[in-house]
């Protein structure tokens, strides 16, 4: 990269830094609502262009596209029915978060089942961001920017050596933000970050499809699906990462877990002023997802199209390509929006361990007196080592198996659905007793475990179900496992939310139009890519 590239590259940065601390450096962040909420103050947007841009990060920009490179547009369902998942969190799922008063989604399992019930689930959440999410994260990251800075050659080490470096810079400057910025400093960068992205990550298509069609958009367009009509098919076979059946079986499922139950993604809704800025922030970031796959899966085919299908690693599709089709001038820009998106969900991930840690385990486990300061920094000092361990982690996943969306997904599995069944049946049951969800949880994780790490390499990968079908089969039996002990062990008395809402609870006039809408364009896809 030039010297305006990297000054580029060090002034986007340096300027979503000091307007984050200019617009959070009134927040209270020496109590924990103010640290772990907000100060209960995000407005939709914030909380939108938080949402998106912990969500959308190299682990999809690099390994979404890597997908696509490979089976082309069927990928696309991880985006698309993701924008119906957050439609439905946001009209049932937030108005019941909300109403609680809850700053974690354990905590709700707290009110409704039990204290041990909120431990076991905080400690799963913790393990799913440390082991797979927070590396995954950094490492994809750092693939992308190590490609594009050609940190091995700007530096004169090894390929490990520049992942090694890339890994830990990125992880420091995170930790930075999460750890000493609260919830807020995060969703406010996000935010600034998401427009940048946004205006980045459609550079890379346009200026693939002006490449591919001699500097005419349209051409390339119809270049790209001429030559390629393979990659323009969302119905998936029997062999392909996603099969058409499983978008009725555990993706939607994967998808629900994600927007409405994991705590790095509804921690935005939960520090919303009101329901109703929390409804319309949910869904202006469902409007946009819907245009998701023009960022994270049609790249990855114009690769494929550019590349004759040569490359040996599908994951290097899409730093290849911004290499390959982006001018001069715009790197520097790209690299520091695609830093951002980095930042966010590694940063998203971190502050969401420390709320956790901090609000579910320290109080119960090490000072159940202890007062809002002391909680703060004890999550600060955890959250320090969680950074650490993450960063070592990372660089391992070098060699992941099935690119790296898919590793994520499969691995996921073993905490996701466990937790999502035990909160639907503890949201639509009344009577279904604590013990019910940890029984749900202990044979959600073991079965999962069972089948995907030991029946499965022991069987064989081929003619075995798919994980989605696994995780649907498992989410049925818990369900039903669940309700059979509520049905012959029924709790006393009914519960019932209690508590008064912390927030106003009036919700958006026009929420439910809006989240039809959406859910109807989503299904139109899938006819316009049959």
């Amino acid at each position: 990269m030039s010297v305006l590239n990297i000054l580029s590259f060090v002034g986007f940065t340096a300027l979503v830094a000091i307007l984050s601390y200019y617009w959070t450096k009134g927040t209270d962040e020496h109590h924990s609502e103010g640290y772990f909420l907000g100060g209960r103050s995000l407005t939709a947007p914030v909380i939108a262009g938080s949402l998106l841009l912990t969500n959308l990060s190299t682990e999809q920009m690099v390994g979404l596209n890597g997908q696509a490179y490979t089976e082309g547009v069927l990928v696309m369902a991880w985006e698309t029915l993701a924008a119906i998942a957050i439609v439905v969190t946001a009209l049932m799922l937030v108005p019941r978060y909300l109403r609680s008063g809850i700053s974690t989604i354990p905590g709700f399992l707290e009110e409704r089942y039990d204290e041990q019930t909120k431990i076991i689930t905080s400690i799963l959440f913790l393990s799913g961001y440390v082991i797979v999410l927070m590396p995954i994260v950094l490492y994809s990251g750092a693939l992308a920017l190590s490609t594009m800075f050609d940190v091995p050659a700007l530096f004169g080490i090894s390929d490990t050596a520049a992942l090694w470096l890339t890994v830990w810079a990125i992880g420091i400057i995170g930790s930075i933000y999460a750890i000493f910025g609260g919830l807020k400093a995060v969703a406010v960068s996000d935010t600034i970050n998401a427009v940048g992205l946004l205006i980045g990550g459609v550079m890379i298509p346009v200026f693939g499809l002006m490449a591919i069609g001699q500097g005419d958009i349209f051409a390339g367009i119809s270049v790209l699906y001429t030559e390629n009509p393979d990659k323009f098919v969302a119905a998936g076979g029997p062999d392909s990462s996603i099969p058409i059946a499983t978008i009725f079986t555990g993706m939607m499922l994967v998808q629900l877990f994600y927007w409405g139950t994991n705590q790095a993604i509804i921690q935005r809704a939960l520090g919303a002023k009101s329901l109703v800025e929390a409804q319309k922030g949910l869904l202006f970031a469902a409007c946009i997802k819907i245009l998701g796959p023009i960022i994270v899966v049609l790249p990855g085919i114009i690769a494929w199209h550019m590349f004759k299908g040569e490359l040996t690693v599908a994951d290097q599709a899409y730093p290849r390509l911004v290499n390959e089709v982006l001018p001069g001038w715009a790197r520097g820009f790209f690299a520091a929006v695609l830093f951002g998106a980095i930042l966010s969900s590694f940063n998203s991930a971190l502050n969401s361990s420390v709320t956790l840690f901090g609000v579910d385990i320290y109080r119960r486990f090490f000072q159940p007196a202890a007062r809002d300061e002391q909680v703060v920094r004890a999550g600060k000092i955890f959250g320090t080592f969680l950074a650490v361990a993450s960063m070592v982690i990372a660089p391992f996943i070098a060699n992941a198996p099935q690119g790296l969306f898919g590793y994520l997904q499969e691995v996921n599995g073993c905490y996701s659905i466990p937790i999502l069944t035990i909160i639907l049946v503890g949201i639509f049951s009344r009577r279904v007793p604590p013990i019910a969800a940890k029984i749900g949880l202990a044979s959600g994780v073991g079965l999962y475990i069972i089948s995907q790490f030991v029946l499965k390499p022991a069987l064989g990968a081929e003619g075995y179900p798919h994980y989605l079908h696994v995780m649907f089969i498992l989410f049925v039996l818990n369900v039903c496992i669940m309700l059979l002990i509520g049905r012959m062990y029924p709790m006393e008395r009914s519960w019932a939310p209690s508590g008064e809402a912390p927030v106003d609870m009036t919700p958006w006039p026009i929420a439910k139009p809006l989240g039809l809408a959406v859910i109807v364009i989503v299904l139109s896809t899938y006819l316009i890519f049959r």
